[in-house]
């Protein structure tokens, strides 16, 4: 069988770039690489994520992301929402009306169970209360949300109300306590005794 000097010309130049692309990496080189980790690198990206959480057949969550990237080469493994999250959340009591959150960033850190959100928060209550900050904070282990940004409330009846020291809640906001807080506020909600 006869081979053209084309393809003859062809593997001799295919074998000769192997030869040297090995001849480059010496050893040396090669164990050099070996203790590198890139630490600083996701190991999950999700894109256009659509996450639905559920419990006992329940929808408990569902959470909408451009990004999620997930980093669990180190100390303390967390997921990192850099693009923004939208989340709707359900409770047993009102299944059909659910309670909404969202920020422009977002960050879990998975062990200590805490959550933090920054830029454009707002939660929507089921109850219809809209509260806005810059930051917050979740520590899920204690059920508690708080900042120390001033937040703005506004209630479903337009009240409003301002905490410019922050505030301090139950995750689920069925109580919550306002620092140095001022503004407009309807007299029927404040409990008889307390007026």
């Amino acid at each position: 069988m006869k081979i053209s000097p084309f393809i003859q010309k062809r593997n001799i130049a295919l074998l000769s770039g192997f030869a040297i692309f090995f001849m480059a990496c010496d050893e040396n080189t090669l164990d050099n690489t070996k203790g590198i980790e890139r630490k600083d690198i996701p190991s999950q990206v999700v894109r256009n994520a659509y996450i639905v959480q559920r419990d006992s057949g329940m929808v408990k969550l569902r959470a909408k992301a451009p990004l999620i990237e997930k980093y669990e080469l180190i100390d303390t493994p967390f997921v990192e929402a850099k693009k923004g999250i939208n989340i709707d959340y359900f409770d047993r009591k009102n299944p059909d009306k659910p309670g909404k959150i969202s920020a422009n960033y977002a960050k879990m850190i998975e062990l200590k169970k805490f959550i933090f959100a920054k830029g454009n928060v707002r939660i929507l209550t089921q109850e219809g209360q809209l509260f806005t900050m810059n930051t917050i904070y979740w520590n899920q282990d204690k059920k508690i949300i708080y900042t120390h940004d001033t937040v703005h409330i506004t209630d479903k009846d337009g009240s409003k109300l301002m905490a410019s020291k922050g505030m301090t809640a139950k995750d689920d906001f069925s109580e919550y306590t306002f620092n140095d807080a001022k503004g407009d506020i309807s007299t029927q909600k404040i409990p008889e005794k307390e007026k």
